[in-house]
């Protein structure tokens, strides 16, 4: 196996585990234009996904010292972090198929042999891609609904479908994702999880 393999390895089913390699600035190992598109869908999840989770962090405690400090609540605290739990989850969908940590049922999957199973992964992520971008597609169309109603929130006075554009980002990320996962999987001769997770192995198996 080699070193970049090593540092791609993880265990087929343990997502929990505290032997994960310590966080660094994301290189594609696609080639050219589709490595560009990967590492471009990578720094827009991490800025979302950091952005995400520290305003939710800042507005929660800003409340929360409004309240008990001044006996006052931020009247739009709840709304805005309403629209970043949006914001984090469906970015965070992207993240996770990234990562290869989405839930999987892999016990037909597991039994197979090693050309099988590769033959599988590519049919899995093309067939997921379908899936995230048409569901990408039918959000951007609830989106133009509501924003054709004219709704807005309550506190922050802001139309209602600017909270919800990013349901259809993230989904056309996780589509993409998954579409490049494909590709990965067409042009190595391993078998990978993600873009950058390759399939776990035991210390007896070998690589294909």
């Amino acid at each position: 196996m080699t070193e970049e393999h090593s540092s791609q390895l993880q265990s087929q089913t343990d997502t929990t585990g505290t032997d994960d390699p310590p966080l660094e600035e994301y290189k594609s190992s696609l080639p050219g234009f589709l490595g560009t598109i990967d590492t471009a869908i990578s720094r827009i999840e991490s800025v979302l996904l950091a952005a995400g989770v520290l305003l939710m962090a800042a507005n929660t405690i800003s409340n929360v010292v409004g309240r008990f400090v001044f006996q006052s609540s931020l009247f739009f605290s709840e709304e805005l972090n309403r629209i970043l739990i949006i914001l984090v989850t469906f970015a965070g969908i992207s993240y996770a198929a990234r990562q290869g940590r989405h839930i999987r049922m892999s016990a037909i999957f597991d039994a197979l042999p090693p050309r099988p199973r590769k033959v599988m992964m590519i049919i899995i992520s093309l067939v997921t891609a379908v899936f995230m971008l048409g569901l990408a597609w039918y959000s951007t169309q609830y989106i133009l609904t509501q924003a054709g109603r004219g709704r807005v929130l309550p506190s922050l006075q802001i139309p209602v479908w600017i909270i919800l554009v990013w349901v259809p980002v993230g989904f056309f990320m996780t589509g993409l994702q998954y579409l490049l996962t494909a590709i990965k999987n067409l042009i190595e001769k391993d078998i990978y999880l993600s873009t950058n997770v390759i399939e776990g192995y035991e210390e007896n198996e070998q690589e294909v």
